[in-house]
């Protein structure tokens, strides 16, 4: 399984264990102060989408795990819809990864709709 596939998608049994702290002193030059940070968050109600949205507004990317929203109720459409309006207010962008999982960007970050070494 590539790093790709093991970070946005396979195994849904993933805990906070399953990730590896690195530690950036071991790094040969000094981190620069990060502007943007990549958030990883789960939906499961309307609160999750809240966070969600704040944080795309303060310019951060997340990708989201909506598995638990896979019910016919409005529920998911009125999430979903929610988080595509956040993306078109800050000129972001939003894309659905298969069933489970979203990813919303801030003000001048694009999705590409094209897999890396792959030709749609």
């Amino acid at each position: 399984m590539g790093l790709m596939s093991k970070i946005l998608g396979g195994d849904q049994s993933r805990t906070v264990e399953d990730y590896a702290e690195l530690d950036l002193d071991d790094a040969s030059t000094s981190p620069a102060e990060a502007t943007m940070q990549v958030h990883i968050a789960e939906v499961g109600g309307q609160a999750d989408a809240i966070d969600i949205k704040d944080a795309v507004y303060d310019g951060d990317i997340v990708v989201a795990d909506i598995t638990r929203l896979r019910t016919e109720d409005s529920t998911v459409e009125h999430i979903v819809d929610e988080l595509r309006q956040v993306a078109q207010e800050v000129d972001g962008d939003i894309v659905r990864k298969g069933d489970d999982q979203m990813i919303i960007t801030p003000t001048g970050v694009r999705i590409s709709r094209e897999k890396l070494g792959q030709k749609l």
